[in-house]
């Protein structure tokens, strides 16, 4: 019995993403050094033997129970099986021309049915306690999970008390038998909301651990070659001994006097080292920095990935090297790094804003200075800065678990150039975005070529659909950025929709007003008379004075408002100075009476900063950039204040038949599913299907209609397209055997070469169509589109999409986002569609893809449903199975 099932929980619970591939790629240990996850092969017969020899008697006697030979345990180990009945996966230290062997653990199964597969486990002495057990272990059930296992079970020496231990605080839930001095664990690798909440912690606490000394480092050295003032090394020398940092800061450099020679000679090693040298002398500078000991890297020179294949290639090798010695790298074409809780600049950004609560992180450098610039001029303080450049290995992804919990931090501002890993970027973002906000632009709106806009025009729209899923707040401009910045990092956020709005000028307050109410807010005014247009802004007229502004805020922040914004023109006497004075009184005032709602400000032609006692009250030059800043804080604050999406758990799915039919599709090579073969799987996730049987003679398809029960509907089946075929229009409401027969020689007419294959289904009752649709992205994986049938799909384009796992909140969401919504609520004597019964067939698609990545596409379409209470049923499906 699972967890879930112990606690009655109806949720079900996905792991983390890793950054990569399951079973390879870059792993960060619990001291935040990192290694090399890969598969082991038969070639690493004697790598595997050297690691046995090196560790000690007792660990081998643990691991094996008895003295066997290393080469007959080696070659056990790497004996060749299908990855679906073993896995030995390698932890790895060193390059690929010397690896060192950290770890190993593997499972192996009886054959392709077993659900339970049996684990074991080999960790270096000197490097027990770093975590290392646990994350193979993790990755063996991400792994195994993917091939149908379900639980894992080990047998141990009681006084293996390190493995006990590690098997304990995995958080799944382990069940232990001891018998005859052993002990045996058997525990479901089915994630549960503890094992996931176990590996969420242990990878965050990784990762800070690895990114630490890139913002607390006590010793910083700066790696040049060139003694010019003007060089990079020199500017980041002088950027680092202009800002308060406390540590100690060296150059290296054997060309100049009073320079290290190199890393080597300083006396302990630097936790961080910025290399500004020549493309051609980077990687022997990493592997230097390596070898003294450095744990952090920031490269700020040019001349890689982004100037071709070969500067790719040195890429991947400062990469590697990097990997190979420990170390995280940020950059290549990096500007540096800035933390300003610390007096840390170690970048090329001369003039830094001052200290704050906004993180920032740029993938351009150039934006980023800009970044900087603006939010100086806007006074946005910073409390950190990271210039990614080509992140080769730190990624946003990274910087977002080291912002989470970071006290200094407030504010999350990103620029993405693109996405590493979108789906880990979502989860994370999800769960970092209910603490604070993140706010983002992203390029990629506009292709610079066709080709690039063939390709990219999915995944823009899919990256819209994971920010609005993740609460992520997507400005269009770096203007609009700054605008909804200065509002989130000096106001809280709004509690409703009501605003008030103050001003002496209609014009301005009236295009502020429009777009609120587009926005979905409410602009209200108290002080009208009945008769009045509620929703018109307070005008104070033209000529009013301090003294009026002081009255009617008073009385709007003393009002039920969720938000106030003051608008001022200079058009009589009152200068912005007075209004603004008042207004922080005022302001002051009402704070100390418990007034907890945002109030910004419209001054046209001042560009002064407004202060409420030490309470920076933001200002905006225009109105509807005020009003826009005010509806993406609302839309955000409502996203944080709405319950956390869930996974429904669904227990009436056949997983192990839906597996065997894809495996069974993918051994042929894949491509599109038969009729039979569409009924199998969407059965197997319970979606609802009609009867039907598939016929290829004439007296075939009578003797189905007349098993099935009339009406029937007749349609080609063909496996290019699944159920149903463009060529020929279904045969709808056949009410007895003759007309199955003309049907059918119809449908034989249509198709004048080959066999034919027609599929006889079901007549059910009208209803209301809809589509559902699967296509993988790339960059995102599975895209879960939903829209009305027909018309409005095919020609209005009247869809929405959404990156799985869908969540119950995001198919409710995706429900109600389309257009065409209010049909489905029923119209002109069309009743109402079953609502929940369409979402939870969305939920069910969302998880099939999850459970299955052969599936490439899938389409239902229609979709028929009824009214509420009588579910839905899918007409026609198809769905093609890839590699």
């Amino acid at each position: 019995m699972s967890q879930a099932d112990r606690e009655g929980d109806a949720r079900y619970y996905q792991a983390p993403e890793p950054q990569g591939a399951p079973d390879a790629g870059q792993v960060i240990l619990r001291d935040g050094s990192t290694a090399t996850l890969r598969p082991a092969t038969p070639e690493d017969f004697e790598l595997l033997c050297t690691f046995l020899r090196s560790i000690s008697k007792e660990s081998y006697v643990r691991r094996f129970y008895a003295e066997t030979p290393i080469e007959v345990a080696a070659e056990r180990m790497l004996a060749p099986e299908p990855r679906e009945n073993k896995l030995v996966l390698f932890v790895l230290a060193g390059d690929a021309a010397h690896p060192r062997l950290l770890a190993t653990g593997e499972y192996v199964r009886e054959s392709p049915d077993a659900e339970v597969a049996e684990v074991a486990f080999l960790v270096d002495d000197a490097f027990h306690g770093k975590g290392l057990g646990t994350l193979i272990l993790e990755r063996l059930a991400l792994v195994a999970a993917r091939h149908g296992i379900t639980r894992f079970t080990a047998v141990t020496m009681a006084r293996n008390r390190p493995m006990i231990s590690m098997f304990g605080s995995s958080g799944f839930a382990v069940e232990r038998r001891l018998e005859y001095g052993d002990v045996e664990v058997n525990f479901s690798i089915l994630p549960s909301r503890e094992s996931v909440e176990r590996m969420e912690l242990r990878e965050r606490v990784a990762t800070v651990a690895s990114l630490y000394p890139f913002f607390h480092p006590r010793r910083v050295a700066v790696i040049g070659a060139s003694t010019s003032p003007k060089s990079a090394s020199q500017r980041l020398l002088k950027h680092l001994r202009a800002q308060p940092f406390a540590g100690e800061v060296t150059l290296v450099n054997p060309n100049l006097e009073g320079a290290a020679p190199s890393v080597a000679a300083l006396p302990e090693p630097p936790d961080l080292a910025i290399i500004a040298l020549p493309p051609e002398q980077v990687l022997a500078a990493v592997d230097a920095c390596g070898a003294a000991g450095v744990r952090a890297l920031v490269v700020v020179t040019t001349g890689f990935a982004e100037t071709g294949a070969a500067g790719r290639a040195l890429q991947e090798g400062i990469a590697e090297r990097s990997r190979a010695h420990g170390m995280r790298l940020i950059g290549p074409n990096s500007l540096g790094v800035i933390n300003l809780s610390v007096g840390l600049n170690a970048s090329l950004a001369p003039h830094p804003p001052p200290a704050g609560s906004v993180a920032v992180s740029s993938q351009s450098g150039a934006l980023g200075l800009a970044i900087l610039e603006h939010a100086a001029a806007a006074g946005l303080g910073l409390s950190s800065f990271v210039s990614l450049g080509n992140k080769a290995d730190v990624s946003s992804n990274d910087l977002l678990q080291y912002w989470e919990d970071d006290e200094a931090t407030k504010l999350i501002l990103l620029y993405l150039a693109s996405f590493g890993n979108p789906r880990r970027f979502a989860r994370l973002a999800r769960r970092v975005g209910r603490k604070k906000p993140i706010l983002a632009v992203k390029a990629g709106r506009a292709p610079l070529d066709a080709a690039t806009a063939a390709e990219g025009g999915l995944s823009e729209r899919a990256a819209d659909a994971l920010f609005q899923q993740t609460g992520v707040i997507r400005t269009e401009t770096f203007e609009e950025l700054f605008d909804v910045a200065s509002l989130l990092a000096h106001q809280p956020l709004p509690r409703g929709p009501r605003v008030g709005v103050v001003t002496n000028a209609s014009g301005p307050a009236a295009l502020a007003v429009d777009t609120l109410r587009a926005a979905g807010l409410a602009p209200l005014d108290p002080f009208a008379p009945p008769t009045d247009d509620e929703a018109n802004p307070f005008d104070l007229s033209a000529f009013a004075t301090p003294e009026d502004y002081r009255e009617a805020v008073r009385r709007a922040l003393a009002s039920p408002f969720d938000a106030l914004l003051v608008v001022f023109a200079p058009l009589g006497t009152s200068t912005a100075a007075e209004i603004g004075a008042v207004l922080g009184e005022e302001v002051v005032r009402a704070r100390g009476a418990g007034y907890a709602g945002p109030v910004l400000a419209c001054f046209t032609g001042a560009h002064e900063p407004l202060y409420a006692g030490r309470e920076r009250l933001p200002s905006y030059r225009f109105p509807e950039s005020a009003a826009r800043a005010l509806a993406r804080a609302y839309a955000y604050a409502r996203w944080r204040a709405e319950p956390l999406g869930t996974l429904p758990r669904f227990d009436d799915l056949d997983l192990p038949t839906a597996r065997a039919l894809c495996r069974a599709k993918r051994a042929q090579g894949g491509g599109w599913l038969d009729p039979e073969e569409v009924t199998t799987l969407l059965r197997a996730f319970n979606l609802p299907l009609p009867p039907g049987r598939g016929a290829t003679t004439e007296d075939e398809a009578v003797a189905a209609a007349e098993a099935l029960g009339f009406p029937v509907v007749l349609k080609l089946a063909t496996n290019d397209t699944g159920v149903g075929d463009p060529r020929a229009e279904p045969k709808l409401g056949l009410t007895e055997s003759a007309a199955v027969r003309r049907a059918f020689g119809e449908l034989r007419r249509a198709v004048s070469e080959g066999p034919l294959r027609v599929w006889v289904q079901k007549m059910v009752p009208e209803g209301t169509g809809l589509t559902v649709g699967v296509q993988g992205d790339p960059l995102f994986g599975p895209l879960v589109s939903f829209g009305m049938g027909g018309l409005y799909s095919e020609v209005l384009r009247d869809r929405v999409l959404r990156v799985t796992p869908l969540t119950d909140r995001d198919a409710a969401e995706m429900v109600r986002s389309v257009r065409s919504f209010p049909l489905l609520l029923g119209y002109r004597g069309h009743p109402a569609s079953d609502l929940r019964a369409v979402e939870e067939t969305l939920l069910r698609v969302s998880r099939l893809v999850e459970e299955l990545p052969e599936v490439a596409e899938l389409e239902l379409n229609p979709l028929r449903a009824f009214s509420p209470g009588q579910g839905v049923v899918v007409l026609s499906a198809r769905v093609r199975i890839g590699q």
